[in-house]
């Protein structure tokens, strides 16, 4: 099957102009000013012209089977569907558990991913959840990402937070040791998700193990920085360090989460600080359980992770915050594509997979989507839909 695009201007994330783009099967084949198209060949045109060609939205955060609630069985969030990440530009993914590593299981998690990846889109795991030592498929950390293709890390491990394990330094430092040794043996990231809570403590154990260890500090991806102001500011100060930070664009009512910094504004006002565009990602949180907790701890009330503000965070950023397309597009493209290490996303390349977004140029609205080189949304309306949709 070849696909393409005609007179579309191409992001990929950084501005490359006009151009056609021949989608061959799942790879991008060929980028050039014009196109033609042999006589005799069945090809699909799709006329992009009044579009924005950008590569395929990478969200490195999502509870793919749910989450576990914070307020008993009932709040038990529902697992995602195929066109909640379609049609909202989303078309490489990654699943993690959360909280509740009990009722929510490895094995199921690994199943959903697979269920995505026939359904249409790309979609790795990471072995674990909040909780060391970790729940794996293996029983070793390291065995869970040589062995099976699908994990590329572990986590969201958490720290600073009232619902972690509370891990010690030694816990951490060999978990983290054991996600890198799996990594390098296996040509993964071996990533280590961090979920960092309202606690005092903040990145503090991240930054014991980086002056005390010989971890680097980009093994870590430490994620709901913009939480509150107070962990926002550590988080400049340790991106400035080289860190990555991850911004979480799914949140609560502002009543309930006092001090919560807005993704988009909290992109500006860290690229003003000083940090390189590279170390910053948006993630979506999608599907988990966001509670709210009075100051006893008792709770309060949660909602759902929504993917869908993915993408309006960073159109938000553009279209509010005056940072240009090219920069904003980073953080849910190239930028997770290099810290996943994943390097046949992320942009709009020639031999990349074809996997795009085309965005309407006044409106910087989900025109097309297309994972794997078949259109999964069109005119903002999804063409497929999942098994139970």
């Amino acid at each position: 099957m070849l696909t393409l695009l005609q007179g579309g201007e191409v992001y990929a994330p950084h501005y490359m102009g006009k151009k056609d783009v021949l989608l061959t099967s799942d790879r991008i084949g060929y980028i050039q000013d014009t196109i033609e198209v042999p006589h005799g060949l069945n090809v699909k045109v799709v006329d992009a012209s009044g579009l924005l060609v950008v590569p395929g939205f990478i969200d490195a955060h999502v509870h793919i089977i749910g989450g576990g609630g914070e307020g008993g069985f009932k709040t038990r969030t529902p697992e995602l569907m195929l066109s909640n990440a379609t049609t909202a530009g989303i078309t490489t993914i990654v699943g993690v558990l959360g909280t509740d590593g009990t009722t929510r299981r490895m094995e199921s998690l690994l199943a959903k991913a697979r269920a995505l990846e026939e359904e249409g889109i790309t979609c790795y795991i990471h072995t674990g959840s909040y909780h060391l030592p970790l729940q794996t498929l293996t029983g070793r950390i390291q065995d869970d990402i040589i062995l099976i293709d699908k994990i590329i890390g572990i986590g969201e491990v958490a720290i600073s937070d009232h619902r972690s394990s509370q891990p010690t330094f030694e816990e951490f430092v060999k978990a983290a040791a054991a996600a890198r040794n799996g990594g390098i043996l296996s040509g993964k990231a071996g990533i280590v998700e961090i979920h960092v809570g309202d606690g005092e403590e903040k990145l503090s154990l991240l930054e014991r193990i980086i002056d005390e260890t010989e971890i680097p500090i980009r093994q870590f991806h430490p994620t709901h920085i913009n939480r509150n102001e107070e962990l926002f500011q550590a988080g400049i100060r340790y991106a400035l360090r080289g860190g990555y930070v991850d911004f979480t664009t799914s949140t609560i009512p502002q009543f309930l989460e006092e001090g919560e910094v807005k993704c988009a504004r909290g992109l500006r006002l860290m690229l003003e600080a000083g940090v390189p565009i590279g170390c910053i990602t948006f993630t979506s949180d999608g599907q988990a359980s966001l509670p709210a907790f009075h100051a006893d701890g008792e709770f309060a009330g949660l909602q759902v992770g929504k993917v869908s503000s993915l993408y309006k965070e960073v159109r938000d950023a553009v279209l509010e915050e005056g940072i240009p397309l090219e920069t904003a597009l980073q953080v849910i493209t190239s930028n997770p594509a290099a810290v996943l290490k994943l390097p046949q996303k992320g942009a709009v390349q020639a031999g990349k997979d074809a996997d795009l977004v085309l965005l309407k140029r006044d409106t910087l609205e989900i025109h097309t989507v297309i994972a794997k080189g078949n259109i999964m949304v069109e005119c903002g309306q999804p063409m497929v839909k999942g098994m139970f949709e």
